[in-house]
């Protein structure tokens, strides 16, 4: 079976159309961080030995600028600051019980919106929706063999 020539751009539609369905549902409640600030507690909650340097290498940005951030949401109280137990001259980013349920709270926002779309949808297309999702993942995430060869030599 060929792919359709179209199918690149109707994934870049459909992934612009979930992201305003996400970015949507985060607008809605009004939200007291910015979105660049979210993605930090995001960024930081799944990674738990991320320091400031570690952090600006994240986001792209300078060291001074991820630690100012950090500032504004240590201030919130969304971010502590901890020494490292192993290296007690290193401090690492431990986002505060606060930060957990905003977090899980935009989450669940995200899944009701994004489920109140599927439900608009028929089962079946949902289903191959779900394949299709889970297809494209593995591929994403798989290294191609040639690739593989090139990185081990």
């Amino acid at each position: 079976m060929e792919r359709p020539p179209n199918l690149a751009a109707a994934i870049d539609a459909a992934a612009q159309a979930l992201v305003g369905v996400l970015d949507s549902a985060a607008s809605r409640h009004q939200m007291a961080v910015s979105p660049t600030q979210l993605r930090v507690l995001s960024l930081i909650s799944g990674r738990p030995e991320t320091n400031v340097n570690g952090l600006a290498e994240l986001l792209d940005v300078v060291p001074s600028s991820a630690s100012r951030l950090c500032d504004r949401l240590e201030a919130t109280g969304l971010l502590r600051r901890v020494p490292d137990p192993r290296d007690r001259r290193e401090v690492r980013l431990v986002p505060t019980a606060a930060a957990e349920t905003l977090l899980r709270e935009l989450q669940e926002r995200r899944h009701r919106a994004v489920q109140a779309v599927l439900d608009r949808m028929p089962g079946r297309t949902q289903h191959e929706l779900l394949l299709a999702l889970l297809a494209f993942e593995r591929a994403a995430t798989t290294v191609p063999a040639e690739e593989a060869v090139v990185r081990t030599a």
